[in-house]
């Protein structure tokens, strides 16, 4: 398997959170597939001076072969959300693609992040669901209209998952996960008549800028099945152009399992397995727990 973009010239999508990590890789991904896309978060060259600002990966998207387009938004804000839609409506006039990809469920730290719930931070819990699940929410109640009105369209989550039959390592974060899960199919249902779909893309182990960070700080290298930011991107992509996307609307998975579906590769060339966890975070049926 290889790479080979799907044209998607002339769409205009939205990415949130685009400013690194998997946003980004979306946003290059959708680039390299000739798409507008509209950059957001929080980082910007005026505010910061790192290389992970939304000026940046909107000018990469523009040297990929789309067009990057700056929005600065913090998905906290409701009027910053809704203002982003309402300037690409103006400059646009249609939006085939948002991302809802913006997560602020780290910002209360990952310390201690597997003890027992009652030793947790309340503001871990707080995080996760209002600076992810309600952005998510947010952002696809701010676009939904513009691809009502043309019957046309597709909202992508990406912070759910597929390891439902699993314990994600403590109760805040696996239970935003399951929920980011279910707006996928409360979405679907809702836009179902109106010709829109909303679909979950879920990354599974990804190298992003933190995670090689963070094994670079012990002397190591991510382990074998992480996979690109990008990855996501590619799935991404061969969603929005598959025209028969309906089909999967109200349904999420692992972008290695679409890869499989679409026949593509990594950026390395590699085919990537679905991340899997270890039977010891397997939930028991009630079966099992009577026996």
């Amino acid at each position: 398997m290889t790479w080979t973009p799907p044209d998607v010239r002339g769409r205009v999508a939205v990415v949130t959170g685009a400013s690194r990590g998997v946003g980004r890789g979306i946003a290059l991904a959708l680039g390299e597939c000739g798409a507008t896309v509209y950059v957001t978060g929080r980082s910007t060259r005026a505010h910061t001076r790192a290389r992970e600002t939304v000026d940046d990966t909107a000018a990469d998207v523009t040297a990929r072969g789309g067009e990057g387009i700056a929005a600065p938004a913090d998905h906290t804000d409701d009027a910053q959300t809704q203002a982003v839609f309402d300037r690409v409506l103006a400059e646009q006039g249609r939006l085939d693609l948002v991302v809802a990809n913006a997560w602020g469920g780290y910002e209360a730290g990952t310390e201690h992040f597997t003890a027992p719930f009652w030793e947790q931070p309340l503001g871990r819990w707080d995080a996760m669901f209002t600076a992810g699940l309600r952005a998510q929410y947010v952002t696809a109640r701010a676009a939904a209209p513009l691809m009502v009105e043309r019957r046309e369209g597709v909202i992508v989550v990406t912070g759910g998952t597929d390891l439902q039959s699993h314990y994600l390592g403590n109760v805040p974060y696996d239970v935003v996960k399951a929920s980011s899960s279910r707006l996928v199919v409360a979405l679907g249902h809702e836009l179902r008549p109106h010709g829109v779909a909303a679909v979950g893309v879920y990354p599974g182990f990804t190298r992003t800028e933190a995670v090689v960070e963070a094994f670079a700080q012990q002397g190591a290298e991510p382990p074998p099945e992480t996979h690109s930011p990008e990855f996501v991107g590619r799935a991404v992509a061969h969603v929005l152009a598959d025209e028969d996307r309906m089909a999967m609307s109200g349904t999420g998975a692992q972008a290695a399992t679409l890869a499989a579906r679409y026949r593509f590769a990594d950026v390395d060339g590699r085919a990537i397995a679905p991340f899997a966890l270890p039977d010891d975070f397997r939930l028991s049926s009630a079966s099992e727990r009577s026996a």
